[in-house]
């Protein structure tokens, strides 16, 4: 019996999977992969799921999390 190939994950609008390896997240916001595991440890970096042994990222809370850093206010 052949087998089918299996579908990919459906991108979202920017043409992203949806779950991103630490690699990719660490080139998307421009910093070494070894920022994002310092920040999980301090737990000050965006949510990170854990897939068997393998760290995952949802995009959609990548950016939210970038969007909250950059709510500051410049009146003080």
């Amino acid at each position: 019996m052949p087998r089918t190939p299996r579908s990919t994950p459906r991108a979202d609008a920017a043409g992203r999977a949806p779950l991103a390896t630490p690699e990719e997240v660490a080139a998307y916001l421009g910093v070494p992969v070894k920022t994002l595991y310092q920040w999980r440890y301090r737990r000050i970096g965006p949510n990170v799921l854990k897939v068997g042994r393998h760290l995952r990222y949802r995009w959609q809370e990548v950016d939210a999390w970038l969007n909250a850093q950059a709510v500051y206010d410049l009146t003080a």
